[in-house]
């Protein structure tokens, strides 16, 4: 999608009923899977191990990172019990919550971090125009780093994934994950082909933040828009980053996840998520670092800190 045609998309999309939203969507990817085969959900090119990768943690096989965008008030209200369900099969993730789209329950943050979890930044208003100038993401940008401060947050993602990694460095942030190595059904269809994260450092090279690409599917796209009602493109690409020693990201939404018996048209079952995550457990265990995005960060700029100083002794 053209930068022009995605900013009229956003500017007539309150004018759309969400259901016809979603049909047309759903149709122009579902006429375009053939298409982009040989580049999604597996881009084979993907940067491999990057030279002098000493290694995950622990020495595990690959790093797993799940990641949820919190996109309104119903996905907010059903966070809770997407905590829990991770929980109880050993997982924890990171919650990423648009500040002003929706009144922010303070409740919330506090209970997910209580329990070991990491809040971020998504946005501010998820309206599709942080990024239609300079000027409107240098205003915002003043925002988002209040909400970073008062959440003790160090982590960004985009709405929509939109992104200008430039512009991020005006964020007060240790990492950002507005982007993907490979995804051409999303409204900024430019992949980065790598599958591990990557520094991003600022012109003046004073400082710079950690780059995490996500590198599964969004759930959105797979059960909602192509309406594959099973993990199978998830496994796929799971077990080729596994083999590649890579950062498996993923990234989902509760506001789309049906914790009853019922679901709406732009909903799946939890129950979904829930497999996967075990299928993960079952058939790799012991073999996967699991880790919130903020300690994957932290744990990449160390690696860049020891190269640079290996290169001064």
């Amino acid at each position: 999608m053209s930068k022009a045609v995605n900013s009229f998309y956003y500017h007539i999309k309150p004018l759309i009923p969400r259901r016809l939203q979603i049909f047309f969507r759903s149709s122009i990817i579902n006429l375009n899977r053939k298409k982009y085969s040989d580049k999604w959900p597996i881009l084979q090119h993907a940067n491999g191990r990057p030279k002098g990768f000493p290694g995950w943690p622990e020495q595990k096989r690959f790093a797993l990172v799940l990641t949820h965008d919190v996109d309104t008030a119903s996905g907010q209200a059903k966070s809770i019990k997407l905590m829990k369900l991770e929980e109880q099969l050993g997982f924890y993730s990171s919650f990423f919550f648009v500040p002003k789209r929706y009144k922010f329950d303070d409740n919330i943050l506090n209970l997910l971090t209580k329990h070991g979890f990491e809040v971020g930044v998504h946005g501010l208003y998820h309206d599709g125009k942080l990024y239609k100038s300079k000027k409107i993401f240098e205003k915002r940008s003043i925002e988002i780093n209040h909400y970073l401060d008062i959440w003790n947050a160090c982590g960004f993602r985009s709405p929509s994934m939109h992104h200008h990694l430039e512009w991020i460095h005006l964020l007060n942030v240790v990492y950002d994950s507005s982007t993907f190595d490979t995804d051409p059904f999303e409204p900024q269809p430019d992949g980065c082909a790598k599958i591990y994260p990557y520094w991003i450092q600022n012109a003046s090279k004073s400082k710079g933040y950690i780059e995490l690409p996500y590198t599964l599917p969004q759930d959105f796209t797979v059960f909602v828009l192509m309406r594959d009602y099973n993990f199978s493109i998830w496994k796929k690409k799971l077990h080729w980053l596994v083999n590649k020693g890579a950062m498996v990201l993923l990234n989902t939404h509760p506001d789309y996840m049906s914790f009853s018996n019922e679901k709406r048209y732009d909903e799946y079952h939890a129950y979904l998520y829930h497999d996967f995550l075990e299928y993960i457990k079952n058939r790799y265990s012991d073999q996967y670092w699991l880790a919130l995005p903020k300690d994957i960060a932290k744990f990449w700029k160390k690696i860049l800190i020891s190269k640079e100083e290996s290169k001064i002794t």
